[in-house]
């Protein structure tokens, strides 16, 4: 099949691509070193620095964008502890619940199975709440374009379903198409986020490719995810337990990174989109 053609005016400059010679190489060197060193990932410290690294980033970056607007100090103060406090709260939540095995598949499963709802119900509930949020609008206008792609680098870490699909730790079918599309969402993000802080139309046309990447990558793996993984949707019973089965740490990518991120591309579409508009 001939591959289609992709308009030219979506694609980086030459200067924003060569920022994947800095980023390639560490990252091929951390998936040879998590597949051949498998404790590392299983240990839950590359998780627990990843996702207290991402909050953090979060936190600073709303804050600046926030100070970037017109709002008062105390409108400032209220808006970040309206959007961080319901954030921590998810984040603590979903964390414990994981540590503690809660979404683990037992004998007895819940009435309603509970990692789904994990996955979905943030994104129906914060969706709406943030894209229709006139001070959420206010911060996106103010805030540079480049960030909330540049963000998204932390989806190279998903190279450690690559590196457990290879292992055979995990189902083939689901880790490496899930794999392989989170290292090429995070590979892609600093030359989107490079493109679109020049202000031109091509750079805006970048980022938002690189954003469908991205969904679509969830859309693959979430689908993936549910036939590989025991539950009303299996399809496929793999010889390996999915990620889908709710083990610490693996199942808090599904439980917690995924909604966030997914929350993320919409709020960088809506800038994206708005300011075009504007």
């Amino acid at each position: 099949m001939a591959a289609a053609a992709v308009p030219a005016d979506i694609i980086p400059s030459r200067p924003a691509w060569r920022s994947l010679l800095w980023i390639v190489p560490p990252t091929l060197l951390w998936t040879l070193l998590i597949y051949w060193q498998p404790a590392i990932p299983e240990s839950g410290v590359p998780t627990t620095a990843a996702r207290l690294m991402v909050y953090a980033l979060i936190a600073v970056g709303l804050w600046l964008g926030l100070e970037s607007t017109d709002l008062t100090s105390s409108q400032r103060r209220t808006t970040w502890l309206a959007i961080m406090i319901p954030y921590t709260l998810w984040f603590a939540v979903a964390w414990s619940a994981a540590i503690t095995g809660v979404f683990r598949t037992g004998a007895s499963p819940p009435p309603v199975p509970l990692l789904p709802l994990a996955v979905f119900l943030p994104v129906i509930i914060g969706s709406p709440l943030l894209l229709l949020s006139k001070r959420v609008g206010q911060v996106l206008v103010a805030m540079p374009a480049s960030w909330l792609v540049a963000l998204q680098l932390y989806r190279l870490l998903g190279s450690v379903f690559l590196a457990g699909g290879l292992r055979g730790a995990l189902p083939g079918v689901f880790a490496l198409p899930a794999g392989i599309g989170d290292v090429l969402t995070g590979l892609f993000a600093v030359p989107a986020a490079i493109a679109v802080a020049t202000g031109t139309a091509q750079g805006r046309r970048a980022a938002i490719a690189w954003n469908i990447l991205g969904l679509a990558d969830f859309a693959v793996a979430i689908t993936l995810g549910a036939i590989t993984s025991p539950g009303p949707f299996q399809l496929i019973v793999p010889d390996v337990a999915s990620i889908g089965a709710g083990a610490y740490p693996g199942v808090l990518t599904p439980a917690f990174v995924v909604p966030s991120s997914i929350l993320l591309h919409a709020l960088s579409l809506r800038q994206l989109i708005r300011r075009h508009a504007g």
